[in-house]
Order: C-alpha cells, then sequence, then structure tokens
C-alpha cells in the first residue's frame, strides 16, 4: 500500500520510512540522490516524528519531503565561434517555512532534476541549522563550464538569468554559487538582474565581489566552517587537529578554503585530487600551493596534475587514483556527492584514518556511512559540516539589508559561533547512551525538528 492511501485513510497512523519511501520511488522513478537524501533523514527521524501525533495529523512529513515548485526552462546562448547552444536550467524552491529560499546555482554536465531535488532537501534542514532564518531551495544547469572561455560562460551566465531573475528577489529567493559558479559566474548573473529589474538590490544574490555588496570571507566560509566544525567534533573526542594528516578531494573554492584553515590550524594537508588522479604532497601544502589552487579552477582545466606540474619537486601526481589512498588521520570530501564509496572507506580505515568529516553535500555513500560508524571512525555529515558557507550568505545577507560591511574579523567571530551552535545541537539531539555522538542523527532531528514545527505553526499552506 502506497504511504499516500495510508495517510488518508488512517490518520492515526505512525509515519514508517519504507512506505513513504515507496511513494516517493514510485511517484518519482529513477531519481536516486533524491530518494538517497530523503530515505537518510526520515530514517534518523522516524522515532521522534512518531512522538510527536499533531505532525502526523497535519502530514507534516509528506510535504516537507517534496518540494513547494520547481521551475525548468531552456538557456540558449552563443559560443565563440557563433554556434547557437542551449541547456536547461532549473530551479527547485524546496522550503519556506523559517525563511526565504536559499542555496545555491550549481553548473555542471551532470545536473539533473533529482541532484537538485537533494541538494533543495538537504539545504532546507542545513539552513535550519545555522539558526539563521533561511528557507531551503537549490538551481543550475548542465552547462559544464570545463574548456569554456570566459566570454562564453558570461553569455551562458547572462542568459541564464534572463530566464530566472522573475523567480528571485531578496526577500524571495536569494540563490548563491556553488559547483562550477563561483564570484565570477555571480558576477555575470547579477549584471544581467540589475539590467532587467532595474534596481541596484545586491541583496537578491551572494557570493558577490566584495566591492559590490559581498562578504569577506565568503570564499573561504565553507572550507573555515568545516574546519571549525570538525575542531569541536575533535575537542569532544579529546583529540586536536594540530599535527594531523589531512587528505581532501576537490581543489574548488571549498577545498581550497579547507586547506587554508587545515593549514592554519596547524594541519598537514598531504592530498588533494580531482577527476584525473590525486596529487601527494608529503610535506604538506604550503601557501603558495593554497594561492594557486585558485588559478586552477579559474583555468576551467578540472586537472589537479596542473599542481603537480607547478610544484614538481613537492608533489607527486598518480593517475586515477583519488586522494583517500594517501595515508592519513582525517578525510575532508569536499567534491561532489557519493564520491566517498565504501570500498574508499576501507582504504581510508586500512592507510590510519581514524575522522571523517563530509565538506561535501552528501559526499559519502550510505555503504561508507555505515562503516565508518560500526568501526569506531568518527563521522559527521555535510549538512552540519559544510552549514560555514550558507551560513556566511545569510551573513552577507543581513549586511546588504543594513547597508554595512563588517570586517574579516567580525565575520569569521560570527561564523566560529555559528558552527559551534550546530555543533551543540548535533551533540544535543545525537548523543547515545554511551556518551559518544551519532552526529548523522543529531544534524537531521535538529535541522527537521526546527523546520517542522514552523510548518506547523503557519497552518497548511
Amino acid at each position: 500500500m502506497l504511504f499516500l492511501q495510508h495517510s488518508v485513510f488512517n490518520p492515526y497512523c505512525y509515519m514508517k520510512t519504507e512506505e513513504i519511501m515507496s511513494y516517493l520511488e514510485a511517484k518519482y522513478p529513477g531519481e536516486k540522490e533524491y530518494h538517497q537524501a530523503v530515505r537518510e533523514v526520515l530514517e534518523s527521524v522516524e522515532e521522534t516524528y512518531n512522538s510527536h501525533p499533531e505532525f502526523e495529523k497535519n502530514k507534516i512529513v509528506e510535504r516537507m519531503v517534496e518540494p513547494d515548485r520547481i521551475f525548468t526552462f531552456r538557456v540558449t546562448w552563443v559560443d565563440d565561434s557563433g554556434e547557437v547552444r542551449h541547456n536547461t536550467g532549473y530551479r527547485i524552491q524546496f522550503n519556506s517555512a523559517i525563511g526565504p529560499y536559499k542555496g545555491g546555482i550549481r553548473f555542471h554536465k551532470a545536473v539533473t532534476p533529482s541532484m537538485l531535488k537533494f541538494l533543495g532537501f538537504e539545504q532546507t534542514f542545513k539552513n535550519a541549522l545555522t539558526t539563521l532564518p533561511m528557507g531551503g531551495a537549490k538551481g543550475g544547469s548542465d552547462f559544464d563550464p570545463v574548456g569554456k572561455s570566459d566570454a562564453e560562460i558570461m553569455r551562458f551566465c547572462q542568459a541564464f538569468m534572463l530566464e530566472l531573475w522573475q523567480c528571485i528577489g531578496p526577500d524571495q529567493d536569494i540563490p548563491a554559487g556553488d559547483v562550477g559558479c563561483g564570484g565570477r559566474e555571480i558576477g555575470y548573473m547579477y549584471g544581467m538582474y540589475k539590467k532587467l529589474a532595474r534596481e541596484y538590490n545586491t541583496g537578491v544574490l551572494t557570493g558577490k565581489g566584495s566591492t559590490w555588496g559581498g562578504s569577506i570571507l565568503r570564499p573561504e566560509a565553507t572550507g573555515f566552517g568545516a574546519l571549525y566544525f570538525t575542531s569541536h567534533l575533535l575537542a569532544r573526542a579529546g583529540q586536536d587537529i594540530k599535527g594531523r594528516k589531512v587528505c581532501i578531494s576537490g581543489f574548488g573554492n571549498v577545498a581550497w578554503g579547507a586547506c587554508k584553515k587545515a593549514t592554519e590550524l596547524g594541519a598537514k594537508v598531504v592530498a588533494i585530487s580531482g577527476p584525473d588522479g590525486v596529487c601527494e604532497i608529503p610535506g604538506g601544502i604550503n601557501g603558495e600551493m593554497i594561492d594557486y589552487m585558485l588559478v586552477m579552477r579559474a583555468s576551467n582545466r578540472n586537472k589537479v596534475q596542473d599542481m603537480a606540474d607547478k610544484f614538481p619537486s613537492e608533489c607527486k601526481f598518480t593517475a586515477g587514483r583519488k586522494a583517500w589512498s594517501v595515508p592519513c588521520d582525517i578525510a575532508l570530501p569536499c567534491a561532489f556527492q557519493n564520491e566517498l564509496a565504501e570500498e574508499d572507506a576501507r582504504e581510508l580505515k586500512k592507510n590510519g584514518c581514524w575522522c571523517c568529516c563530509e565538506v561535501s553535500n552528501m559526499g559519502c555513500q550510505p555503504g561508507a556511512i555505515r562503516f565508518f560508524q560500526n568501526n569506531g571512525i568518527l563521522f559527521a555529515p555535510g549538512k552540519a559540516v559544510n552549514a560555514g558557507g550558507v551560513a556566511t550568505s545569510g551573513l552577507e545577507m543581513t549586511q546588504n539589508a543594513t547597508h554595512i560591511s563588517w570586517s574579516a574579523r567580525e565575520v569569521d567571530e560570527k561564523l566560529h559561533f555559528i558552527m559551534e551552535s550546530i555543533h551543540e545541537q548535533c551533540v544535543k539531539f545525537g548523543i547515545r547512551k554511551d556518551g559518544s555522538v551519532d552526529y548523522v542523527k543529531g544534524a537531521n532531528i535538529a535541522g527537521f525538528m526546527k523546520v517542522a514545527q514552523a510548518m506547523l505553526e503557519q497552518g497548511l499552506v
């Protein structure tokens, strides 16, 4: 029996994860990322949800697991040779119970509705954890920026905003950057938005340049926040990050910020990776290499081998291998969803790893998470670990609304406080009888309860 039928005919039933998943899988076949994200949350919150009959009466979970609305549009643009190209664009406004829709724009050839629904669903709980008034959304396109010229990226971004601009606003839906969409792309999109809307409202996008409304530390915020959270996790476990070997996947803005803050805190980043392989750095990444990561990202080549070519005496590139093949204490997935499989988790343990914190969204596959949790490896999910990026976007929104700009110290202090608060929420809702913490359960319950309560108080809308 499908969950929808079960709910309609028996208003006193308890939520059962399998029934909800059967309903969603039948209604949205093949959307594996979306199903995976929903299942993880529901398995964590089922017991808590069933202790609140008012949630079941108002069908909170049925309403929460599906987006409020989805915009789909064609994006037509012209490449440098004069050929007309087109891609598909999306904006998924998932939930606005606690604030206006907030979430990034992803430009990647693998973008699908399933991917963006999973990201929007995750974003809803992540934003709730920040303690800031932001709902959940996500958007993007299957446009592939790899190998594109700056002019082609500009024309695509302008065409994308031409279709999106009437769906967003500073108190309605505030996009930001994500994979394939950084400060350059945000700038091109805002330029078009300003021309179309005929108003200078910087609060409509976050991740902007510092000279026109962007917040100091926003580019670093996701990586910085992840290391702040990791430090609190380690401290509670009686450990310290100083002197630890760290492996990081990716070399975009998130990985860059993580490398920078990990090094500042005294850790040694011994590997970064890309789609082409892994760059091992036995002596630890240094400031010059960290700066070069920005050059690598801007080149649109998407090759980590460039680091080894630039610093041949300090780096060793191995094609086809992942960062998890390098011995380390702490693993930080910073690249893409489901990038770390169970076999990678086993390799990490074999190589001495005892802590993994997801920095990418849903970076670890379910089998990897189970392996970590069953083998005494500290693990925390992306919705808690990487919330520093959207938290600082929320701080950027505040600065835009009040027409002021905070110093780096002020932003960093607020970011550190938010990440500490997120860790405290995870501990509160995830503590086990033996005193250890299930950070997956803690993060999911904390975010879910805030959104569910807001939905309950606002009625059937």
